[in-house]
C-alpha cells in the first residue's frame, strides 16, 4: 500500500441497513459517493472492518450496545424496529454500523503507521448524532467519537481535533467529549434546525466551539465563520490528529437544510483543514461521511472533498 494514497474505506454490508421506502438516509447515497470518489486519481479502495466491542465501549455504554444488538431483527423478517421517529434497526444494521466505526479505527491505524496519506470513510448509517446511550438522527454509533477514543487509547494521538461541517449540529459528538480537554470539537451548522443544539454558549470545558449559520447562508458566511474563528481554534489546539465529520447536506441542493453551499466551499474547507494537518500532525487526517441527501449534490461535493485530500 503506497503512503501516497488516500484510502477510501467501505463495505457492501453498509447497504444492508434498511431504513425503508422514501427515507432520506438510503443505500443509494453510498453508491452515489463511491461511483464519484473512486474515479479520483490517487485513491485506494479497501474494505472496512468491523469495530471491536472494546473500541465501541470507549464511546458508548455497554448496556446501550447490548440493547441495540438484542433489538436487531433477524434475517428472516422484513420488520424494522423504530428507535425514534427517524432512526430504526433492520436485519443487517448492526454489522453496517460496526463497519462505520471500524473504518475510522482502521484508517487511524493505517495513517499512524505510515501506510497511507489520509482517508475518507464511505459508510452508513452516519454517526454524529448518536450519544453515549442514545440512538437518534439516523445514527446508531458515533463513529467519529469511537475513532477519537481509539486514537487516544492506542497512543496514535494525545490531542484530537474533530471538525464537523454537516448542516446539522453533531450533538452526540459534543456530548461525548464536552468534559474531555484532549479533544477539541468545532462545528458549523444551520440554526435553527434539528437537533436544536449547537449554540455558541455551549463550550464544554473550553473544548467546544460552535459556529451556527442562519438559513440561507452561503459561501461568504461559511468561509467567514471558519476563517475568523473555527480554523484558528483548531490551529491553536495543535492536534496530533484531525478527524472530520464530513456532512454534505449544507449543499444548496440538499432537501434537509437551507444552507447554500457549493462544491467549491467543500473543496475550500478541506484544503484549509489539510493545511493545518500538514502544519501540526504530519498530514494525519481521517474524514468520514455523515449527511448529504441529494444524490447529485452528494456526489459532486464528496468528489471535491476527496480531490483535496489527494
Amino acid at each position: 500500500m503506497s503512503a501516497m494514497k488516500t484510502l477510501i474505506l467501505h463495505h457492501d454490508n453498509c447497504m444492508r441497513h434498511d431504513t425503508g421506502a422514501r427515507h432520506a438516509e438510503r443505500p443509494e447515497r453510498i453508491g452515489a459517493v463511491l461511483n464519484a470518489v473512486t474515479a479520483v486519481s490517487g485513491v485506494e479502495l479497501l474494505p472496512a472492518p468491523r469495530a471491536s466491542v472494546d473500541q465501541l465501549k470507549r464511546a458508548h455504554l455497554g448496556d446501550y450496545w447490548e440493547r441495540l444488538v438484542e433489538l436487531e431483527p433477524d434475517e428472516n423478517t422484513e420488520r424494522r424496529v423504530a428507535l425514534d421517529a427517524d432512526t430504526s434497526l433492520s436485519a443487517g444494521s448492526i454489522d453496517a454500523t460496526l463497519r462505520g466505526s471500524g473504518a475510522v479505527c482502521f484508517a487511524i491505524d493505517q495513517i499512524s503507521s505510515g501506510r497511507a496519506r489520509n482517508a475518507f470513510c464511505v459508510t452508513r448509517p452516519p454517526g454524529h448524532h448518536a450519544e453515549a446511550e442514545t440512538a437518534m438522527g439516523f445514527c446508531l454509533l458515533n463513529h467519529v467519537a469511537v475513532g477519537a477514543h481509539h486514537a487516544l487509547a492506542s497512543g496514535a494521538a494525545g490531542r484530537v481535533a474533530i471538525i464537523d461541517f454537516d448542516v446539522h449540529h453533531g450533538n452526540g459528538t459534543q456530548a461525548i467529549f464536552e468534559n474531555n480537554p484532549d479533544v477539541l470539537f468545532v462545528s458549523s451548522h444551520q440554526m435553527p434546525l434539528y437537533p436544536g443544539t449547537g449554540h455558541p454558549r455551549e463550550t464544554g470545558c473550553g473544548n467546544i466551539v460552535n459556529l451556527p449559520l442562519a438559513p440561507g447562508d452561503g459561501s461568504a458566511e461559511f468561509r467567514t465563520a471558519w476563517s475568523s474563528r473555527g480554523l484558528p481554534e483548531v490551529r491553536a489546539f495543535q492536534p496530533d490528529l484531525i478527524l472530520v465529520s464530513a456532512g454534505f447536506d449544507g449543499h444548496r441542493r440538499d432537501p434537509l437544510g437551507q444552507l447554500q453551499l457549493t462544491d467549491s466551499d467543500f473543496a475550500w474547507i478541506t484544503s484549509k483543514i489539510r493545511e493545518i494537518a500538514n502544519e501540526n500532525c504530519d498530514d494525519r487526517l481521517v474524514s468520514l461521511l455523515e449527511g448529504g441527501y441529494d444524490l447529485e449534490g452528494l456526489a459532486t461535493a464528496s468528489t471535491a472533498h476527496v480531490a483535496e485530500l489527494t
